[in-house]
């Protein structure tokens, strides 16, 4: 199964959890995801599978749009709701006027201290590790790009947001450094990702729809799940039926549409790529890796270049006028 699948992320599921249950609901063992989100976190995770998984390398700088609450009165260790105060609650009156003011001060370029329960790695270690072992954790500065941080409404000790920003930004650290700025301490109390690159949240489905589709789309060879799991997001997927592996079956079924209408149509992928549709001739030269002369006349120095209407096969790479490269091969 080669696709793309946007999953809404419910709170406390780490991305990683998401990918597994994908896979044991689709049983595909080749899926990966677009960039990670905190466990606390909800909303848009994109999936790839299959082949496609090789599309991530196009995605590591993608810009992602958030909204969320932070509380003021109180930091945690963490830089969000999930952690230990670190310091004294306070009662806190919130001024809207100085509160743009201060989002104002963290737009564009800024250098910005990553989370210490973070990815960031030092000495190739993730701090979140030193961290949790209670061992220093000492996180260079970084630039950071905040597009768009607008304060949507303010409720007693809480602020509202949205926020457009570069690969990279931590909101987490947004909220805390805000804190940090009003001497009153802040942390993030929620964050919901409603985009990421061209995927936003009216792509998204849960894993709770995934795992009806596929247990719905052929009623005959519906899923049984392991150790009395039915909630359709636990356990590897096998046919009732004939106990093969959900996909197999599915697949021989004919019936791949309902599925196939969850996933992101493959010409939507990296829409700043012009879609070119390869001859017979052209699809052969291209999954031996050969240059080939498409049918694109524009000055694009990438394309995706498909066999049909859905079948991406390449990302190719303009050498001179309609000549291209296949830089990567996504068939056989």
């Amino acid at each position: 199964m080669n696709a793309v699948l946007i999953i809404d992320k419910p709170a406390g599921l780490t991305s990683h959890d998401v990918v597994n249950r994908a896979r044991r609901i689709l049983r595909e063992r080749s899926i990966g995801h677009l960039g990670t989100l905190d466990p606390m976190a909800t909303g848009v995770l994109p999936l790839v599978t299959g082949n496609l998984t090789r599309l991530a390398q196009f995605y590591t700088a993608s810009e992602k749009t958030y909204e969320g609450t932070i509380r003021f009165g109180f930091a945690t260790d963490t830089y969000d709701a999930e952690g230990d105060p670190t310091t004294q609650p306070q009662q806190v009156t919130l001024i809207a006027t100085e509160l743009e003011s201060l989002a104002a001060r963290f737009r564009g370029v800024i250098t910005q201290i990553p989370p210490p329960f973070s990815a960031k790695k030092i000495k190739g270690i993730p701090a979140y590790k030193l961290a949790r072992q209670q061992k220093p954790v000492a996180l260079q500065p970084v630039q950071v790009e905040i597009k768009e941080f607008e304060i949507l409404s303010i409720d007693a000790d809480r602020a509202h947001f949205r926020a457009r920003v570069a690969s990279g930004t931590y909101m987490r650290s947004v909220a805390h450094d805000m804190g940090r700025e009003l001497a009153c301490g802040a942390h993030l109390e929620s964050l919901r990702r409603t985009a990421v690159a061209e995927f936003t949240l009216a792509d998204a489905h849960t894993l709770e729809q995934l795992a009806e589709i596929a247990n719905h789309c052929h009623p005959d060879r519906s899923l049984s799940f392991p150790e009395g799991k039915t909630n359709g997001v636990e356990g590897p997927c096998v046919s009732q039926k004939t106990g093969a592996p959900f996909l197999a079956s599915f697949a021989r079924s004919g019936a791949f549409e309902p599925l196939e209408n969850l996933c992101v149509h493959p010409r939507k992928l990296l829409p700043s790529f012009p879609c070119v549709t390869a001859d017979e001739a052209a699809v052969a030269r291209i999954r031996s890796g050969r240059t080939v002369n498409l049918p694109e006349l524009s000055r694009a120095r990438q394309v995706k270049v498909f066999s049909g209407q859905r079948d991406l096969i390449a990302i190719a790479t303009r050498v001179a006028g309609t000549l291209f490269h296949p830089k990567l091969v996504l068939c056989g």
